[in-house]
């Protein structure tokens, strides 16, 4: 009788024992290659405890160890890229190439919060404005929260997880992750590996299981603050769970892309497809809605069905796959309902989705209703819409009918309309000339309305794990 590895929780450097789990399988075959172990409250507790001693233990390392921390986990995510890409690979369904740029990006992620870090100032407050603060001396300093929490999507294992990770090690705390279960061995090699890399035991630990660990964690009441990135629902229920604390929430998305009638659509329906497309659509800004002005869709439409058509769906270990399977067969069966709820919407495929297994290759839908799914939901698949518009302002009203507002791009060669849309735009972070799955870690990121709330990139996310304190002195 063949038997498949326990994955458990990392905790103060050794693996943690728990009750129940479940099967993890793997996208591309649907193979069950290990089994889950649930963290559960009592993991959570043994979890907080260990995070508690590591951060009261270095609570007060200075800024340049803090830095030699964080350039010390670039290093190691570095000498080990090709290992972590592979497994990253196999337990998403990502492409090769995919996972191998995000390993990349990780580490210069750590690199970037290293040189972000010194750069977070307090500042010196002019109490004499006040008549009963004259002769007074204020200033302002970041502390750390303690003990914080990051709870991670599967789709980027690496990327979405150091986002949370190196700012909240950057801002002095410790953090407790808790890993979607398609991202749970990719978290723990990283534990491991930042351990080996020098890091003090206990201040980074990574929790295995599903929901029941996740609210857990986010309900401890010596967790001081939670960092999300998930859909809207579970973002709103650990929210609820997590109580009057600190919550940052990257959520749903429904990106639109917009093209006007003097911009370049070659170029534009080349970035739009693949920002719709690659990775499966499994982005939380992949492109979605497709905007375009009624006097060039013909030409984009035809344009960017070849684009997608040119993308190549396949194996996710072959360099040259675009698409590779989604997360699991589940996630391919409902991009394909949501799909057939348009056509019974009355839409029609520009580009029919065909689906093998957990593998769905790219579909192009037009004449979508906004009472349809495919314009209300996010689809998180590689599926995309196009509509035409006839004036900025019909465009305009298109973006913005949407519950989500997380990031979209316009594409214009007109200065003038870039900033009409820049002003009303809801969105939390525009491009004007590249697609909306396009994003630099050096910006604030992060959505309005039901995209969630507060902001990741280097500099802000450390602000988010910080908390402002005032000292005041009377000399």
């Amino acid at each position: 009788m063949s038997t498949v590895p326990d994955i458990t929780s990392f905790v103060g450097g050794e693996p943690l024992t728990g009750t129940g789990g479940f099967d993890f399988v793997r996208p591309l075959d649907g193979k069950v290659i290990g089994r889950i172990v649930e963290a559960g409250p009592d993991g959570v507790r043994a979890a907080v405890r260990v995070a508690s001693a590591a951060f009261a233990a270095n609570r007060k390392a200075p800024v340049h160890q803090r830095v030699a921390w964080l350039k010390a986990a670039a290093a190691a995510l570095l000498g080990s890229a090709e290992e972590i890409a592979a497994v990253i690979s196999e337990d998403v369904g990502k492409p090769i190439r995919s996972c191998r740029f995000e390993v990349r990006r990780g580490a210069e992620f750590f690199e970037v919060c290293a040189a972000a870090l010194p750069q977070l100032n307090g500042e010196v407050l002019p109490l004499d404005s006040a008549a009963a603060g004259t002769g007074l001396f204020g200033f302002t300093r970041h502390i750390p929260y303690g003990v914080v929490a990051g709870v991670t999507p599967f789709n980027a294992p690496v990327n979405l997880l150091v986002q949370k990770v190196a700012p909240a090690i950057a801002a002095g705390n410790a953090i407790i992750a808790k890993p979607a279960p398609a991202g749970t061995r990719t978290a723990l090699m990283l534990a491991q590996l930042f351990e080996q890399a020098g890091w003090p035991k206990g201040l980074f630990t990574v929790l295995t299981g599903d929901k029941a660990t996740a609210g857990a964690l986010c309900a401890h009441p010596l967790v001081r603050a939670v960092s999300f990135t998930g859909g809207t629902a579970g973002g709103e229920a650990l929210a609820r769970l997590a109580g009057a604390k600190k919550f940052v929430a990257e959520l749903g998305s429904n990106a639109a892309n917009i093209v006007l009638a003097d911009a370049d659509i070659v170029d534009a329906a080349k970035r739009i497809a693949a920002a719709a497309f690659e990775a499966s659509g499994q982005q939380c800004i992949s492109a979605q809605r497709v905007l375009v002005h009624e006097s060039i869709a013909d030409a984009f439409l035809a344009r960017f069905v070849d684009a997608a058509k040119a993308m190549k769906a396949g194996h996710p270990d072959d360099p040259q796959t675009d698409l590779g399977p989604m997360v699991n067969r589940a996630a391919a069966q409902r991009v394909m309902e949501v799909c057939g709820d348009a056509i019974a919407h009355g839409a029609v495929y520009a580009l029919e989705p065909r689906r093998d297994d957990a593998l769905v290759t790219p579909g192009i839908l037009c004449k979508v209703p906004q009472t349809a799914r495919l314009w209300r939901e996010e689809i998180f698949g590689p599926i995309a819409l196009v509509v035409p518009f006839a004036t900025i302002e019909d465009a305009l009203r298109l973006a913005n009918d949407s519950p989500f507002g997380l990031q979209g791009s316009v594409f214009t060669r007109d200065i003038k309309s870039a900033f009409s849309f820049a002003d009303d735009f809801d969105v939390g972070a525009l491009w004007i000339n590249e697609a909306s799955r396009f994003r630099l870690d050096v910006y604030p990121f992060g959505g309005v309305k039901q995209s969630g709330v507060g902001r990741e990139g280097a500099r802000y996310a450390i602000e988010e794990f910080s908390q402002i304190k005032f000292v005041g002195i009377r000399p």
